[in-house]
C-alpha cells in the first residue's frame, strides 16, 4: 500500500456549484420531502465556506443555471484521473449540458480534456468508484457499457471493472472509499453483491467497512496538509448507528479528535464537490501534478470527523 496508496487522498481542489431555484420543482430525484431552496443555499454556503477555511482546499465555484436543475450535482459531469479529465456524457438527457461548465473548469486547471463524443455512451461519475489503485464502474440506470469502455481508454494505467447496479441511483449510492485500501459499503442485499463483484473482479485485496445505512456508506476520505487524515460522512441525526461504525476508523489512527458538526438539517438533496486529488510525482522530466477525481456524492447533512493530526503509518 506504500507508493501508489500513500498519498491517497491528499485534495487541493474542490469544484461545486450553486443551486438553482428549479432545483425544487423540476431537479430528477425521489419520493423525499420538498426542497427549501433558501435554506438548501445557506447550507450551500456554509459547506462551500467549510471546504474553504476549515479543510484549506482552494474551491472552484461555478454559478447556479436555472435551465439546469441539477447542475448542483457536480461529480456526474467529469472524472479526472492524472492530467486527464474525462467530460462524462450523463445518463439523463436534462442533465448533458452541465458538462459544458465543468468543461471550461477543467480546462482551466490545466488537465488534458477527453469528451465522449459517442452518442451510445453513458455515463455519470457517481458510477465510478477509483480505489488508488484501479477503477470500479457502476453499470446502472444512468451508466452503460459503453460508457464504461470509454473510461478505460481515457484512463489506460488503470483496470477497469463493470458492477451491476441492482438497486439505486449509482455505484456510489452505497459505497465509497473510507480511507487506502478501504471500501465502506451498506448492508443492503443489492450493496454486498456489488461488494463481492469487485472482489471477485479485482487483483488487489480491500478492507471492508460494513454500514447498516447504504446511503451513510457515502464518504469522502482525505489526507490533507495540517489537517491530517478527514473523514466527510453523515451526521449522527440520519444514521446513528452508522456513524458509530465510522467513527470505528479513529482506532485505525494514532491521535484521537473530536468530530466537528457542520450541518444537522432536514434538507433532503445528496450534492457532491468535485474532489480533485494533486500528488508530486518525481520523473527525469522533474515533478508532475497528479490529479485524481476522489467522492461521491454527500449529504448536506454531514460531520467532518478529524481521524488524526499526524499518523505514524507510511501507507496512509
Amino acid at each position: 500500500m506504500a507508493g501508489l496508496m500513500a498519498g491517497f487522498g491528499n485534495f487541493t481542489h474542490a469544484v461545486v456549484r450553486g443551486i438553482p431555484v428549479s432545483l425544487a420543482k423540476e431537479a430528477l430525484r425521489g419520493k423525499e420531502s420538498e426542497v427549501d431552496v433558501a435554506k438548501a443555499r445557506r447550507e450551500h454556503e456554509a459547506y462551500v465556506e467549510v471546504l474553504r477555511m476549515r479543510l484549506g482546499l482552494e474551491v472552484v465555484e461555478l454559478p447556479a443555471d436555472e435551465s439546469l436543475p441539477d447542475c448542483v450535482f457536480v461529480e456526474d459531469a467529469a472524472v479526472v484521473c492524472g492530467d486527464t479529465a474525462l467530460i462524462t456524457r450523463p445518463g439523463a438527457e436534462s442533465r448533458r449540458k452541465e458538462t459544458e461548465a465543468m468543461k471550461c473548469a477543467l480546462k482551466e486547471l490545466d488537465l488534458n480534456i477527453v469528451e465522449m463524443t459517442d452518442e451510445t455512451a453513458t455515463l455519470d461519475g457517481g458510477d465510478v468508484l477509483f480505489t488508488g489503485r484501479e477503477f470500479f464502474v457502476g453499470l446502472s440506470k444512468r451508466t452503460n457499457q459503453r460508457g464504461a469502455e470509454i473510461l478505460a481508454d481515457a484512463f489506460k494505467d488503470y483496470a477497469v471493472s463493470t458492477v451491476p447496479v441492482l438497486e439505486g441511483l449509482h455505484l456510489k449510492s452505497f459505497c465509497s472509499m473510507g480511507g487506502p485500501g478501504l471500501i465502506v459499503i451498506g448492508s443492503s442485499e443489492p450493496a454486498q453483491k456489488a461488494l463481492k463483484t469487485m472482489q471477485q473482479m479485482s487483483d488487489h485485496r480491500y478492507d471492508k467497512l460494513t454500514v447498516p445505512d447504504d446511503l451513510a456508506a457515502n464518504c469522502i476520505y482525505m489526507n490533507l496538509p495540517n489537517k491530517g487524515h478527514v473523514l466527510l460522512h453523515c451526521t449522527a441525526d440520519e444514521f446513528p448507528e452508522s456513524v458509530k461504525v465510522l467513527h470505528s476508523l479513529l482506532h485505525m489512527f494514532t491521535l484521537p479528535t473530536p468530530t466537528l458538526n457542520i450541518f444537522a438539517t432536514t434538507y433532503c438533496p445528496k450534492v457532491a464537490p468535485l474532489a480533485l486529488r494533486n500528488t508530486i510525482k518525481t520523473t527525469q522530466q522533474g515533478p508532475q501534478k497528479d490529479s485524481r477525481l476522489f467522492g461521491g456524492f454527500i449529504l448536506l447533512n454531514y460531520q467532518v470527523t478529524f481521524l488524526c493530526c499526524v499518523s505514524s503509518n507510511p501507507n496512509l
